[in-house]
């Protein structure tokens, strides 16, 4: 039976999946968190919007929480995950904690 071959955008998907994971795995970590625009994925980005978008209850999915990405300058933020890290401290860009980080910390909150 001939072999599937992935095409190279599966690849990076599945490689940029593979290091969100790793990354929201290790503990005692600090991490950034954006609230992000769900519509506006393009090109492996999405639109950063105001925190109170996601705090007001996400609009039926639509606005979540964007952890450890990379901020464009232009709006836009890439290389984050969407999988809440369990331990270390997350804080939006206004310097909110969504989450106390420390030593054996798994508690949380927000999000």
């Amino acid at each position: 039976m001939p072999r599937r071959r992935m095409s190279s955008r599966a690849v990076k998907v599945g490689m940029l999946g593979t290091l969100s994971m790793s990354l929201a795995a290790c503990g005692g970590n600090s991490y950034t968190a954006d609230c992000v625009d769900g519509y506006s994925y393009s090109g492996g980005q999405y639109k950063a919007v105001s925190d109170r978008d996601c705090d007001s209850g996400g609009n039926g999915g639509r606005y979540f929480w964007y952890y450890g990405g990379t901020a464009t300058g232009t709006g836009y933020i890439y290389n984050g995950t969407t999988l809440k890290p369990r331990k270390g401290e997350i804080k939006t860009k206004s310097g909110r904690v969504l989450q106390r980080g420390g030593f054996g910390s798994g508690s949380s909150s927000g999000g």
